[in-house]
């Protein structure tokens, strides 16, 4: 850090404002404050900028900077006059400061509002968007020090200025006087500067991605002289994988005479590399990575795969060398894979990059892989391409990422790259945490909108080093709103590549009507069942019996994608023996003719292995067609190729579809897949090894692959998952509204707020308090009493009205009716004193027992609302009934703030309990449409009031007509910083 020495300056140095940005095509730069000691480092970036940038800046020829140019730009007192710097490797690259303006445009101090804004931009640098992000972040500065509107003057021809402000998305105003243009805008965040600011974060992002994952050179470094060894091994498999750009071997042990190792050019240094180098993998010891990210940087290297361990999850001194390892690659404008990173995967025929320790390349495809564990990534790939034992049939992969300690590129840079990316049609996800839950979940939600977003969550922390706010939600809530985001959530990895598999290659269902056909009625029930209890709506199983030939199968199949009422179709197929049994590739033929008859329905097929089967399927593997092959072999001395293989395999001399979805989308299914080579199937999945893709493109041989699973559960749990998505798909089209109330008084709300918080920062508000700011809301809380006597209890009731209800508020006893603490309907005087007598003689004295008295309520359902604002995720809305449903069994459902009118209808029908409210065994329905008003109103009122930290009304009584709150505590607080507002940053270290 560095620290102004001027003892004019007004603040101390504002280290807060420094920050890492990742820029438009892709690489970083560091912000920061200017200060006293940046004069050398302010003339010789100067000296780095055209004569006709200057021009544009000083508005006349200005060749060098003054003693008195330098002190001006180089002291701020960081209030009235602020300067920030873009840095790469230490140096200025662009600059940007404002002073404060009285009306008169002459330098003032607070309250004046109002600051002139100018940039300098290198030349070198211009058109990286260096001087939109400088705004973003001078502009959050400007709001801190109470400023609401810049003033810029920008010559006519200096347009690509004008067009930083004019794209920024900010309120202006624009004049033309004196030959100058004069662009004046509010700093207040809107709804089009924040898009502005998010599709820059996203193209920034994923390019900085793209850069990492397709890179034009790679270098390794740390290859052995002699075979073996990480870094060796990484140099080969990037050989074998037929890298398509330029190869380079780095050790500084090589002698000065070796000039090949395998055949690719070897170095002693990187900086050694005559050309650039674009993506450099670092296979050397962690005490030897700062040299080496010393020369990759001043090499001009735009990204690094650390496959180094040793850090962060060793322990302290770990994660201090993990930091000053990300420190020190932003510092040259470098983007990190890992530390303790397995590597990265790119099966693009133009790149063709295996940058892994994955021994040989996984076939194209259209599914992309994150992992965090490297043990994690091989299973998963493993899986994939296993036949047999697992989900049979294989698939392929576009891209494969595994970040290891995730120091720098997360799942959410991941995500961004492949929200667009042409090649990427399903994701798959192993998170063992969420370091941002609140950035994720939006840009989740925004993926799951284009293609099918699958993820495992694991529960573990943080990752090690991050400076990020962890969240205080429970798993399960975590979960929830994923959910509500878009997330296909699943529990293991089997699940994640089970729907992944369904999703690559079927459309989405419209619906969940299901209808299952097979020769097994046994198999067919058990699928139904499964149905049934994953929420479908499954018709009757029809049995064809095990007589049934493959035509009997056709002719099933395409009855049911034809009838309206099926969404879906299970296909249950066992093995069959006999004279006149059908063949494994006859049926799958079949099956699959029939699905392209009707492709808009998903089809999925349970199989049972039996027999010989599961070798015909490793025999299948063994003896599947090269690249050059044009037919499979046949004959008598050859097996069969099973039902799970053949339903993979598609049509030779039919080309590929892109199948439709429901509602007319277009999910595309999983295309250019080259043909299988060997698999063992069956094997476990640390020692399945995929299959070598050929090294020359070749035609895609498969048409719509049909989903083979060998367990009924699995299959009706992928279908189940496709279902929900794809209603999910549906509402996400027509978002719901956030309804407008008349009787909201937010300014009055506002001003309750900011008196109760004068007297500290976080408080609990009394009874009083707490209704008169829900009454800002129109939310109405039934008055409560206190009745420290008998007498005080006869009053009360007498002021409100009977019947009563006589409350113990003691902490014990709060919220526990089971416990005997509340007396309900006391009709008069006599019943009341005989109730209180009774509370106090089983549970103690008034001053224990704390007791209320309440005017009766309409009786209902009890129910619970609660409001939470997490530093991490952000505002949830929560709802469940009211005692054990929500206490002992957890059932409670949760969704983001602001809460709109579909969420709010949704949230009262997700939890299990939910019957309840809409006339189970025979009750009458409550009044739920009361309820989701409810819920609006305190979504609303955490929305526009982020000092309420926390609310919960306990309990909600839904009535057949109307709502009735009994109980409110509210508790205020100064609110979290809210980065999802502020300027772009990456994490801090």
């Amino acid at each position: 850090m560095q620290t102004p020495a001027d003892p004019q300056d007004r603040h101390e140095y504002p280290s807060h404002w420094e920050a890492d940005v990742v820029l438009r095509d892709g690489g970083t730069a560091r912000i920061r404050p200017i200060t006293v000691d940046d004069a050398d480092r302010l003339v010789s970036f100067y000296e780095q900028v055209s004569d006709e940038s200057k021009y544009y800046r000083f508005f006349a020829p200005y060749p060098r900077l003054s003693a008195k140019d330098v002190h001006r730009f180089t002291h701020h007192d960081f209030v009235d006059r602020v300067g920030l710097a873009a840095t790469i490797g230490g140096e200025f690259i662009a600059t940007v400061r404002y002073d404060r303006i009285g009306p008169a445009g002459t330098p003032a101090s607070a309250p004046a509002d109002e600051a002139e804004v100018a940039f300098l931009v290198q030349d070198a640098h211009q058109g990286r968007g260096v001087a939109s992000a400088l705004l973003e972040h001078i502009a959050a500065v400007a709001r801190e020090r109470g400023i609401r509107r810049f003033a810029a003057e920008v010559l006519p021809a200096n347009t690509k200025m004008i067009k930083v402000f004019m794209d920024a998305g900010y309120t202006q105003k624009r004049s033309f006087e004196d030959g100058v243009v004069r662009l004046e805008f509010d700093l207040e965040p809107t709804d089009r500067s924040l898009a502005v600011q998010r599709a820059r974060e996203q193209r920034a992002e994923a390019r900085s991605v793209r850069r990492l994952l397709a890179p034009g050179s790679v270098a390794v470094i740390g290859v052995g002289r002699t075979p073996g060894g990480v870094g060796r091994s990484v140099l080969g498999n990037l050989r074998e994988a037929g890298f398509t750009g330029r190869l380079h071997a780095v050790n500084r042990a090589f002698p000065d005479d070796l000039k090949e190792v395998d055949g690719v050019p070897a170095h002693r240094s990187v900086r050694d590399i005559d050309g650039p180098v674009d993506l450099a993998v670092v296979a050397v010891p962690a005490e030897r990575v700062p040299e080496v990210v010393t020369e990759c940087g001043e090499h001009g290297v735009q990204g690094l795969v650390v496959l180094a361990a040793g850090y962060a999850e060793s322990g302290p001194d770990g994660r201090e060398r993990q930091r000053a390892l990300v420190r020190q690659a932003r510092t040259y404008g470098m983007r990190i894979i890992g530390p303790n990173a397995f590597g990265i995967i790119n099966t693009a025929d133009d790149v063709r990059l295996n940058a892994s320790l994955a021994p040989e390349m996984p076939r194209p495809g259209r599914i992309g892989l994150f992992a965090q564990s490297g043990a994690i990534g091989i299973a998963l790939l493993s899986r994939l391409h296993r036949r047999g034992g697992g989900v049979t049939g294989t698939t392929g992969v576009s891209t494969f990422v595994s970040s290891g300690n995730r120091a720098d590129v997360s799942g959410n840079d991941v995500l961004q790259y492949w929200y667009d990316d042409p090649e990427t049609d399903v994701v798959l996800m192993y998170l063992e945490s969420i370091g941002n839950p609140r950035k994720f979940t939006r840009l989740a939600r925004r993926t799951g909108a284009a293609k099918p977003l699958v993820v495992v969550q694991g529960a573990g922390q943080a990752p090690p080093g991050h400076a990020v706010r962890a969240t205080r939600l429970p798993h399960a809530t975590v979960s929830a709103l994923l959910r509500q985001a878009g997330v296909i959530r699943v529990d293991t990895i089997t699940e994640l590549v089970d729907a992944g598999l369904l999703l690559a290659r079927q459309p989405l269902p419209a619906g969940p009507r299901v209808t299952i056909l097979g020769n097994s009625e046994s198999l067919g029930l058990l699928t139904y069942d499964r149905c049934l209890a994953e929420g479908l709506r499954p018709a009757r199983p029809l049995d064809l019996t095990t007589r049934a030939t493959a035509g009997d199968f056709h002719r099933a199949l395409s009855q049911a994608l034809a009838d309206e009422s099926c969404d879906a179709v299970v296909v249950t197929a066992i093995p069959t023996i006999g004279e006149g049994a059908v063949g494994d590739a006859e049926l799958a033929e079949a099956l699959r003719s029939a699905a392209e008859e009707v492709p808009g329905k998903p089809v999925l097929v349970v199989h049972v292995e039996l027999g010989g089967l599961a070798e015909a399927l490793s025999a299948a593997g063994r003896t599947a067609p090269s690249a050059g092959a044009t037919a499979p072999v046949t004959g008598s001395g050859a097996h069969p190729p099973p039902l799970s293989a053949s339903l993979e395999r598609g049509d030779p001399h039919r080309p590929a579809e892109r199948l439709p979805t429901a509602e007319s989308e277009r999910l595309p299914t999983a295309g250019s897949e080259r043909l299988p080579a060997a698999v063992t199937a069956g094997a476990e999945a640390s020692s399945v090894t995929p299959p070598r893709p050929p090294k020359t493109p070749t035609p895609h041989l498969y048409s719509r692959l049909i989903p083979a699973y060998p367990a009924a559960e699995r299959a009706v749990r992928a279908l189940a998952e496709a279902v929900k998505y794809a209603q999910w798909r549906r509402e996400a089209a027509e978002p719901g509204k956030v309804p407008e109330y008349d009787d909201v008084d937010e300014r009055g709300a506002a001003e309750l707020i900011g008196g109760l918080l004068e007297r500290g920062e976080g408080l609990t508000i009394g009874v009083e308090e707490t209704c008169r700011l829900l009454g800002k809301y129109g939310i109405g809380v039934h008055r409560a009493l206190p009745a420290p006597s008998p007498g005080a209890a006869v009053d009360a009731a007498r002021d409100l009205g009977y019947p009563v209800a006589l409350k113990a508020t003691a902490p014990h006893l709060r919220h526990r009716a089971d416990l005997g603490g509340v007396r309900l309907d006391l009709a008069d005087e006599e019943q009341l004193r005989r109730a209180y007598d009774e509370l106090s003689e089983l549970y103690g004295p008034p001053e224990e027992l704390r007791p209320v008295v309440q005017r009766m309520a309409p009786r209902g359902v009890d129910t619970v609302v609660r409001a939470v604002i997490d530093p991490a995720a952000g505002a949830v809305v929560s709802f469940g009934l009211a005692g054990a449903a929500s206490q002992l069994l957890g059932d409670m459902a949760h969704r983001l703030v602001p809460v709109t009118d579909r969420d709010a209808t949704s949230l009262v029908r997700s939890i299990r309990t939910a019957p309840l409210l809409f006339g189970w065994r025979g009750s009458a329905p409550v009044d739920t449409p009361a309820l989701e008003e409810l819920l609006l109103r305190v979504s609303r009122l955490v929305d526009d009031h982020p000092e309420v930290v926390a609310v919960t009304l306990e309990p909600v009584v839904v009535a057949r007509q109307g709502v009735s709150v009994l109980g409110a505590t509210v508790r205020l607080a100064p609110p979290p910083a809210r980065d999802d507002l502020g300027p772009r940053t990456l994490p801090a270290y």
